[in-house]
Formats: C-alpha cells, sequence, structure tokens
C-alpha cells in the first residue's frame, strides 16, 4: 500500500510598495536569484544567502545577493499568516544597511502587519 504525501501549497506572495519593481531594476541575474529565493520561502524554505533582520521586525529576513562591487538586498517576512510580504528591494555598496533602507523596512512591516491583521 503506497502512501501518499500530501504536498502544502506555497504561500501567496505580496510585494509591498514599489518592490516587485525595484526587483525588476536589478541585473537579470540577480533578480532572478531573488526570485527563486523568495519562491523558496513561499514552499517553506530557506533561501541560500539570508540573515534575520531584527532591527526592521519581528521575523523580518534578508536575501543577500551580490554583483561585483554592489550588493542586493530584499526585506521578507514569512510569519504573517499564509503570505510572505516582500517589504523592500535594494542596492547598496557599503557594509552596513543605510538608515533610510531600514526605515523604509520598518514602515512596510507595519503595513504587512495591518494587512495581515485584515486591516
Amino acid at each position: 500500500m503506497a502512501i501518499e504525501i500530501e504536498e502544502e501549497e506555497p504561500k501567496k506572495v505580496y510585494y509591498v510598495g514599489s518592490c516587485e519593481k525595484d526587483i525588476k531594476k536589478f541585473p537579470t541575474d540577480v533578480a532572478d536569484d531573488i526570485a527563486s529565493a523568495i519562491d523558496m520561502v513561499a514552499h517553506g524554505e530557506e533561501p541560500d544567502d539570508f540573515k534575520p533582520m531584527k532591527s526592521v521586525g519581528a521575523g523580518v529576513y534578508e536575501i543577500r545577493e551580490r554583483d561585483g562591487d554592489t550588493w542586493y538586498r530584499v526585506f521578507y517576512v514569512a510569519k504573517l499568516g499564509d503570505t510572505v510580504y516582500v517589504l523592500h528591494a535594494f542596492r547598496k555598496n557599503q557594509n552596513k544597511t543605510p538608515p533610510k533602507d531600514l526605515a523604509t523596512g520598518q514602515q512596510r512591516y507595519k503595513l504587512a502587519v495591518q494587512l495581515a491583521a485584515g486591516e
């Protein structure tokens, strides 16, 4: 007798603000890698290169990609119901995340919490 393993439906992906457009402005290979990483998260897997971003919000992580001297970052939260909220996508040329990008992530995190609560 064969046992059927039921696969879970992937989570929905919701791009907050201009995230989707911002990712499309990245170099094609970087944008493709980020899209794959977001898809992995939607399927309950961990992306290849990510780290927690507690300074942005509870459960927020950062997908990390690099292309030469430029770093590409995407903040997301996957612990708000059945949706992965992509909060902010940006490029940087320094080790430290610029305060304006942290602030954008924090604002969009608050919005995602409201959206998840049905407000």
